[in-house]
């Protein structure tokens, strides 16, 4: 009911105008889909028709078109005679049915241009510069509508409204759904983002549709307050908490948070337990369990600075160190498949000192990108023993210190994101003169050359190296071209570089990266926060890349440090971090976690007594276990090697396996040492829930177990062999059942 007015004034309407094949014919047959993979965009082509995928590469398709067929397919004295709208618009047998209808303006834009005589894309062209949406984003409930409006913005100064030839997206169907036409609904509740797809531009809106609020009624948590866990003849740990409880950290990242769950009217679920806090912590910033005696100081503590004490204690441990060496040998693809053992074990060492030192991240980068020398000198000249070819280099590269993949482009224009075949083969011409050879010592020396250069496929010429979004270098320059790649990468204006490092550190902590998967930080693929993920890049960037900082900025958070209980609604949240997302432990941390509660350490071969699985340096050597629960290959840089999900063989091997059963029976173990010491039931218990789960057994858990064990008593008038077997064999059920359980096996 309302009305607007605005006054429009309207020139050179009698100026020439020709359409252009690169800015509208082009378009046109991008949205009709001609040029998609499915079509005549394929490898193959269709029809004995092959266009460049969605318009990439605008002279080859005018060519295909113009000069092609005997020149049927475009007849510029008859439009409506060429092929070129004959099929799409079905006057003649079409496979791909109609994709254009007569009388339509995009009909009247391929006629208007081929009746012009068909004219080339010329280099001065107008190029497009970026893409505006309109709105920004919208505050919709579940069932409104919004129009999405995009408007090209080009280099010789004007703007055109390009809505209808727009390939429009969505990041989440379950909160908001687009018609081709860019009709933006919300389906249900929480945040979407419309993407939209342009002539290799990509922008997006986002979609917010709130959760409802009336009729919310916090749910009931795991255990009700009478079922919290409890020492032996304490009266709860209510103190500690309480004066725990008052440590609000006020850091921007909480603000931040808050902010979004207000937004979507999302409650925040309240701090965690001590008991719950300790074995997270020590899960996740060291990937060990907390030893009994360091789990009952820190519930006996009563100081409301502790939580932060146990973090900079975690921070200091050398198990911190082993845990993160283990993580960047994973992204870095440390193992024997392609190095020596000596190339290898200096790689690792050099890696883990790093950790150690707290090398700033950029510097750490720096020194790889740049590395030349022995392999067996230099641990990092290994990165270009494992990356030997250009193309490798640039893709590894990218997605491990930038987070992001470019491999679509190396064949043709990105289709979800902005980077086109001539940004990804100036970014490899930045790799190009990386020379091997054979040193005296069966190692490899990494030299830098100053000739050599990689052509690009379609051009058949080298073009000038370039980092993405950055500036050219002249093809003559005879510097090390590693050296502006990593002047660029670790800029601290550089906006992807400290992103990809917070993103990665952010999905351990909190279980889903701002940007999930976290090594896909492509504009289609927008994070759940973005002033967020904005702030958190630039606050690392600001502070020197230093990477214990930003886990202890992290750790010290509430939303860090909520309860993983859901809440009202926000059970439904697994984005907006209103609780802690619970997660299963990678299979190196539970393989380490039941030797340290059975007292049984897993024998590695090559490595001495005692090794735990986050120190073994590589990812070939043998173990069932570790390659049945996801252990990564390293083979290609991907968090997708990594493997979380359950499967039958999991299960069967904690069920049967010799894993747990043969630590359990080991005459060295724990179970082995409480026969031997008469140790009283209550005692077994505690011991066996501090060490595992780092707290003290429920009143129902005792009540359950304390009868169980009493079954088997020790009676001296029995035989020892009858007395021990009794006896032991419960022992072992007791503490199967607590490995084998959901709340050993998952960080909570």
């Amino acid at each position: 009911g309302q009305t607007a007015r605005a006054e429009v004034k309207v020139f050179n309407t009698r100026a020439p105008f020709t359409w252009s094949f690169r800015n509208h014919v082009l378009p046109v047959l991008t949205k009709a889909t001609c040029n998609s993979g499915a079509c005549h965009g394929a490898l193959a082509g269709k029809g004995g028709l092959k266009l460049s995928l969605r318009g990439f590469d605008p002279m080859a398709d005018w060519g295909v078109f113009t000069r092609q067929t005997k020149g049927r397919r475009v007849v510029d004295r008859d439009p409506a005679h060429s092929l070129m709208l004959l099929k799409p618009t079905m006057s003649i047998g079409h496979g791909g049915g109609e994709r254009i209808k007569k009388k339509s303006l995009e009909y009247d834009i391929v006629a208007g241009w081929i009746s012009a005589g068909a004219p080339a894309p010329k280099p001065d062209d107008s190029k497009l510069r970026k893409l505006e949406v309109f709105p920004e984003g919208a505050r919709l409930k579940p069932g409104e509508t919004q129009q999405i409006l995009v408007r090209a913005d080009y280099s010789d100064g004007h703007a055109e409204d390009v809505t209808r030839w727009v390939k429009f997206g969505t990041s989440d169907g379950s909160v908001a759904a687009v018609d081709d036409d860019g009709k933006a609904k919300a389906t249900g509740s929480g945040e979407a983002a419309i993407t939209v797809w342009f002539s290799s531009k990509v922008a997006f809106a986002r979609i917010i549709s709130p959760f409802p609020t009336a009729g919310d009624s916090p749910q009931r948590t795991r255990r009700s307050a009478e079922e919290k866990p409890t020492p032996p003849g304490a009266s709860g740990n209510s103190l500690a908490a309480s004066v725990d409880s008052a440590v609000k950290s006020s850091s921007f990242i909480d603000e931040l948070i808050f902010r979004k769950l207000d937004l979507l009217n999302i409650p925040a679920s309240p701090r965690c337990s001590d008991s719950e806090f300790i074995r997270r912590a020590f899960l996740d910033a060291a990937g060990i369990l907390p030893g009994i005696a360091e789990v009952q100081a820190f519930l006996n503590d009563r100081s409301p600075d502790k939580r932060v004490k146990l973090i900079d204690s975690l921070l200091a441990r050398p198990e911190f160190v082993d845990y993160w060496t283990y993580k960047w040998c994973d992204l870095l693809l440390v193992s024997s498949r392609k190095l020596s053992g000596k190339g290898m074990t200096t790689f690792y060492n050099w890696i883990h000192n790093s950790v150690q030192e707290n090398k700033p991240w950029d510097q750490f980068a720096r020194e790889i990108l740049t590395a030349r020398g022995s392999t067996v000198d230099n641990g990092p000249a290994n990165y270009f023993l494992l990356h030997k070819e250009p193309i490798e280099l640039t893709e590894t590269t990218t997605q491990a210190f930038l987070g992001m993949s470019v491999q679509c482009a190396r064949c043709h224009n990105h289709p979800l994101e902005k980077w086109t075949q001539r940004d990804y083969y100036q970014m490899a011409n930045l790799m190009s003169r990386v020379r091997l050879k054979n040193g005296e010592q069966g190692d490899v020396l990494v030299l830098a050359s100053t000739e050599g250069n990689i052509n690009h496929p379609r051009l058949g010429v080298p073009l000038p190296p370039r980092p993405l979004d950055g500036q050219e270098i002249s093809l003559d320059d005879k510097r090390d071209r590693r050296e502006f790649l990593a002047d660029w990468m670790t800029s601290p204006d550089n906006p992807y570089f400290a992103k990809a490092l917070a993103n990665r550190v952010w999905r351990n902590f909190m279980g889903r990266g701002l940007v999930e998967a976290e090594d896909d930080l492509r504009l289609t693929n927008p994070p759940s926060n973005q002033e967020l993920f904005d702030s958190l890049a630039a606050d690392f960037a600001g502070n020197g890349f230093d990477f214990k900082r930003l886990v202890r900025q992290i750790m010290i958070t509430d939303a860090y440090q909520r309860s993983s209980d859901p809440l009202g609604v926000n059970a439904k949240d697994d984005r907006y971090y209103s609780h802690y997302l619970v997660k299963r432990l990678p299979a190196e941390v539970i393989l380490d976690a039941v030797a340290r509660v059975t007292g049984v350490p897993t024998d590695y071969e090559g490595y001495p007594k005692g090794t735990r699985a986050l120190q073994l340096r590589d990812s070939q050597v043998s173990s069932y276990f570790l390659a049945a629960f996801g252990r990564p290959e390293r083979i290609q840089t991907c968090s997708c090697e990594r493997m979380q999900e359950p499967n039958v063989a999991q299960a069967l091997h904690l069920v049967n396996g010799e894993t747990i059963n043969l630590k359990l029976r080991s005459a060295a173990g724990v179970v082995e040492q409480l026969f031997n010491s008469q140790a009283d039931d209550e005692v077994v218990v505690s011991e066996l829930f501090l060490s595992a789960l780092a707290r003290y057994p429920t009143v129902s858990e005792r009540t359950k177990l304390l009868p169980i064990l009493g079954e088997s008593p020790i009676d001296v008038l029995e035989p020892f062999a009858r007395q021990k077997a009794a006896r032991r064999a419960v022992l072992e059920d007791l503490y199967w059942a607590v490995l084998t359980d959901r709340e050993f096996l998952f960080n909570h």
